[in-house]
């Protein structure tokens, strides 16, 4: 059925069954267990690079496959796109607008300007990894052009209710889509820098290396924390909205994702047709909307709770076969709210599949388990002993035999080592083969197997010719008349039955019988041969209708260099900036030579920096309420510096450079804000900064009329994002992405002013930004901060790693945890090659160092700028990891070593 994206975003429509497709076989699985669009990436700028994927030239192929189908095609271009790659990338947006694709999802901030600028018309997805989790972040999203907003999955069901809300009443209103099955991110999409950090892999473009399914240990105030068999301590279980289904479609989002573009072509058709099922069934209980015939899709039926209500057995058959998709454990996630003794297990970090029970004894080569679910000869299974990491016995079962309460299962002979299987192992069921049969089945030939429907009115009458109408739920109509005139009916007269049999008879066409309005009021015949000519008429026309290729306009002679930053923006001038303003102008004498910015996470880290001299301080502390003492020390600092420095200012007098520099003080709000959040806002605001580190596009309005710099997790990795950004909101510096080497920040830095940036070239990577509180999950017994008694506040806290690095773990004032890298890593070396482009904003971090750590760090990087020592001897002393940037993955261009 087609979307209706103009409605109201509360009016309960149905939503679109979007699924993934890493390869044909995927999207033909999609396709025929009744996905409404697939989402798929070509060979670059994608966010899986890992997926077979598809290219360039199979997108006309493709979308013709799809659209006669009645299946919309999203291309994904969901990667950060760097400076040098601009040229290619507007190439390739353009083969992805000609070849007739429904949307692009897109992440980058600076190919959303491009598309619009190429094309007006073409429809944008802003993808989860713009990290949308507010009505000010769709609002954003559409000044961009955007079409949709893919929300972020932490967003719940009580949260995406509230932004529905708001943007109905700032009338800014965009169609919605979450995601509804699948892997779950532990960080937040787009805030994810851990594979980077770790590897050099970057998730912001397409390589991630899923950290956190890795093991880890718990350290609390120094001491490893026993927590038995829980070592997965990042990784979530994975979503499953079925049960929450209903309130979904209530909440009037319009797509309804489904995760795995990893995944084999079985588990694309098994969630596609649970879900395409279960939505169907939803909106038939649901009045305001008509119920959809929808399709010829059957369940798969495999029983086994023969003695359960009917419902339940559907439920039970359902979960089955979800879990034997591909299941970490399944969870409604975020959907219900927090609870972070449920969301992480942490138990294992793979797949395991259906749970069969423990092991009760163990005799003559049987193995004896009291069944929680059914089980078969030739199913694979696993015998769970507690440690995922080791290997683990399974095999395919032999034989199974019922015994009182206990079911007896053998193998093949040397399939397990029974000397390592013990009573208390869980039991898992990792594969069907039979439903993976049933499920190839289902996608297999060539002949359509779902099938949507259209409806059909039939007008006519005696000596005149029949008229069919036949429209299909796209839009697409087409009328067919009969070369025959009607003739009055002696016998077997043309009434809604008959029509109905003849018309329905679409076998190997795409297309069923939806609904026949029968117009005619006589007793009427015509020739059967003849009704059916009209019936593959109207399919071939309906079909050469659906196959059209979009056309969307392009603009033939425009070109990202459109949007490039002017030349004249890459001059500064002097007057205009410090003209009758003393501070201001000793502010722009200081930034015409390199200044060194400081981050500290408490004041006794502030306290050293000011006693370092420090001109620019910004502040990143738990709790906003501490901002205020801050920028009284700062305060002082700066009453005691004019007195230092009024003796230098004679009235009429040249102006002099005062020998101690005025400090200032930024101050940064939370990475993410959610509806009824602001008040956090309000509250770091109320310390009266000179100016504030936004972070995200709720930050970006709500600080709209202050001074603002803005902070890496924007991800500004080229000029078009840095333009928009310093243009559009008046940001006073950007911070430029972490997954930027050397290399391509020089790019940057050559493609825009220079001074519109700052460089961290000092820091502990914060490598996972997440709404899972590990302080929560693992130091208290509570599901969220209403009653976990705030651990946080009392212990220091880090995750040890499988080669013993120690990650500390923060958490900020929305109970959001951070983990930073254990080891600090420099770009020192690269300082002197970036001061030569002009650069004059260099940035250093700190987490937990001590205030004499921070004074020894300062006075190194101090010396770094002023010539005083080489970057090779600085990062050598204070024991850094060498390195600046992360990327050095496929795409990346190399510049690290």
């Amino acid at each position: 059925m087609k979307s209706d994206r103009s409605l109201s975003p509360l009016s309960l429509q149905r939503p679109e069954l979007l699924a993934p497709a890493g390869n044909w076989e995927c999207a033909k699985a999609a396709v025929e267990n009744g996905a409404d669009a697939i989402y798929f990436g070509l060979d670059r700028f994608n966010a899986r690079m890992r997926a077979q994927n598809f290219t360039e030239a199979d997108l006309p192929t493709l979308m013709k496959f799809l659209h006669l189908r009645g299946v919309k095609g999203y291309v994904t271009v969901n990667t950060l796109i760097f400076p040098k790659e601009l040229a290619e990338a507007q190439q390739y947006i353009r083969t992805i607008i000609a070849a007739g694709v429904d949307a692009v999802i897109v992440q980058d901030i600076g190919i959303c300007r491009l598309i619009r600028h190429l094309s007006p018309d073409f429809p944008i997805h802003a993808s989860t990894q713009m990290t949308i989790t507010s009505a000010a972040g769709v609002e954003f999203a559409k000044s961009l052009g955007c079409q949709l907003v893919v929300l972020a999955r932490e967003c719940s069901l009580k949260e995406i209710n509230k932004i529905q809300q708001q943007i109905a009443q700032q009338q800014t209103s965009l169609p919605l889509e979450v995601f509804v099955h699948g892997a779950l991110c532990v960080a937040y999409s787009g805030q994810c820098l851990t594979s980077e950090a770790l590897g050099g892999r970057s998730a912001n473009r397409g390589e991630c290396a899923q950290a956190c399914r890795m093991p880890y240990d718990l350290i609390a105030d120094g001491q490893i924390v026993d927590l038995g068999e829980r070592k997965y301590l990042l990784s979530p279980q994975d979503l499953a909205g079925l049960d929450v289904l209903p309130d979904l479609v209530k909440s009037g989002v319009t797509s309804l994702k489904i995760e795995g573009r990893l995944k084999a072509p079985e588990y694309v058709a098994n969630v596609t047709r649970v879900y395409r099922q279960a939505l169907d069934r939803v909106m038939e209980e649901i009045p305001p909307s008509p119920p959809s015939k929808g399709g010829n899709i059957a369940p798969l039926v495999k029983g086994g709770w023969g003695d359960l209500p009917l419902n339940q057995q559907r439920a039970n058959q359902e979960h089955y076969n979800l879990e034997m998709a591909f299941s970490r454990g399944l969870y409604t996630g975020w959907f219900s709210g927090i609870n972070n003794q449920e969301l992480v297990h942490a138990r294992f970090g793979k797949k395991r599949g259906v749970y069969l029970g423990e092991v009760t004894r163990i005799h003559n080569e049987q193995i004896a388990i009291k069944l929680e679910a059914p089980v078969k000869p030739g199913d694979g299974i696993v015998f769970d002993c507690g440690h995922p990491e080791a290997k683990e016995q399974g095999g395919r079962v032999y034989g199974v035999v019922s015994k009182g309460k206990e079911t007896l299962l053998t193998f093949g002979r040397n399939d397990l080592n029974l000397r390592r299987v013990y009573v208390g192992d869980k039991v898992w069921k990792t594969s069907d083969p039979e439903l993976d049969k049933q499920l190839r089945q289902s996608f297999a030939g060539e002949n359509p197997q779902f099938q949507r429907p259209i409806d059909l009115e039939i007008y006519g009458e005696v000596g005149q010719p029949l008229i069919a109408i036949a429209r299909d739920r796209l839009g697409n109509i087409v009328q067919v008349e009969s070369a025959i005139s009607l003739v009055e009916a002696h016998t077997k007269p043309l009434d809604t039955g008959r029509l109905q049999e003849q018309f329905g008879r679409l076998g190997n066409t795409p297309f069923c019988l939806g609904t026949l309005t029968n117009h005619l009021s006589d007793a009427i015949m015509l020739p059967v041969s003849e009704l059916n000519r009209m019936r593959r008429d109207i399919v071939t026309q309906l079909e050469e209708l659906r196959s059209q290729p979009k056309r969307w306009q392009l603009r033939p002679n425009v070109s990202f260099q459109d949007l490039l930053p002017s030349s004249s923006a890459k001059e500064e001038d002097m007057e205009t900036r410090g003209r009758g303003d003393t501070e201001k102008f000793y502010q722009f004498a200081a930034s015409s030579s390199p200044s060194l910015i400081v981050l500290v996470r408490n004041l006794k880290q502030l306290q050293a920096a000011l006693k370092a001299g420090i001109e620019i301080l910004y502040c990143e502390f738990e709790d906003p309420r501490a901002y205020q003492e801050a920028v009284h020390l700062v305060r002082q600092q700066q009453q005691k510096n004019k007195a230092d420095n009024s003796s230098l200012l004679t009235h009429n007098s040249a102006l002099l450079t005062p020998n101690s520099p005025l400090p200032t003080i930024w101050v940064a709000p939370p990475r993410i804000t959610k509806p009824g959040e602001n008040w956090i806002l309000q509250q770091v605001r109320a310390c009266k900064a000179d100016g504030y580190l936004v972070r995200n596009y709720d930050q970006l309005q709500f600080f709209a009329q202050d001074r603002c710099i803005g902070d890496f997790s924007l991800n500004v990795a080229n000029p078009l994002t840095a333009d928009y950004f310093r243009q559009d909101f008046g940001l006073e510096r950007l911070t430029a992405s972490y997954d930027l080497n050397i290399t391509q920040l020089e790019d940057l830095l050559t493609s825009c002013p220079p001074q519109w940036f700052e460089v961290t070239i000092h820091q502990h990577m914060p490598m996972f930004h997440m709404e899972h509180c590990v302080f929560c999950a693992f130091l208290s017994q509570g599901t969220d901060y209403t009653n976990c008694g705030r651990p946080c506040e009392k212990h220091e806290v880090k995750l040890k790693d499988r080669v013993g690095s120690e990650h500390v773990v923060k958490a900020d004032v929305g109970c959001r945890n951070t983990v930073f890298n254990g080891t600090a890593q420099t770009g020192a070396e690269y300082v002197q090659r970036l001061i030569e482009l002009g650069l004059t904003h260099f940035r250093i971090e700190f987490v937990n160092e001590t205030p004499e750590q921070v004074s020894k760090t300062i006075h190194c990087y101090s010396q770094l700028l002023q010539g005083e020592i080489t970057g090779s001897q600085l990062w050598r002393e204070l024991k850094l990891q060498n390195q600046l940037g992360v990327t050095r993955g496929p795409m990346g261009v190399s510049g690290l070593r």
